[in-house]
């Protein structure tokens, strides 16, 4: 049985990958929009990604004897500057993700909830890994600039992979 901190905590939780989900779907529109299909399909797959993670969470939620809650999310923003602007705003929020699994931890080890610790260190390994797939487009396109993406844009799923 979740404690009622666990279960507002896991709750919030599955509010943050529900807004994540919307803010890749936004980012995956802007860059097709603009013409860069590979991205935008890496940017679609990351939102599905983020959908299994909600689901993820709100399944265990309920598995636990608490309720998951559907979120309300925010509208995320429909303009971006410019490519290595959105890929260090997706680094961005998967750092603030990072600390918010963090704090679960925590408090689960708090809780002596061992049960809720085994499970989500899933997802503390799931965001080691998004934040190393961000980063290694991020060095990848401090090497270019927004000018010169043709090649980047085609090759972007390929490096999604080896993530």
């Amino acid at each position: 049985m979740l404690s009622q901190k666990l279960e507002k905590i896991l709750n919030e939780q599955i509010e943050k990958e529900g807004y994540a989900a919307q803010l890749y779907l936004a980012m995956a529109s802007w860059t097709e929009t603009q013409g860069y299909d590979g991205i935008s399909e890496w940017f679609y797959a990351q939102h599905m990604e983020e959908i299994e993670h909600m689901l993820k969470i709100m399944r265990y939620v309920n598995e636990r004897g608490g309720h998951a809650i559907t979120p309300k999310i925010d509208k995320p923003p429909k303009d971006f500057e410019g490519v290595k602007q959105l890929f260090e705003a997706a680094l961005e929020h998967e750092q603030m993700v990072t600390g918010s699994i963090n704090d679960i931890v925590s408090l689960s080890l708090e809780e002596k909830d061992y049960t809720t610790n085994n499970w989500i260190q899933w997802f503390v390994e799931e965001q080691l890994e998004e934040e190393s797939s961000v980063n290694a487009i991020l060095d990848k396109l401090n090497m270019l600039d927004d000018k010169n993406l043709y090649i980047f844009d085609r090759d972007i799923m390929k490096m999604r992979e080896e993530h």
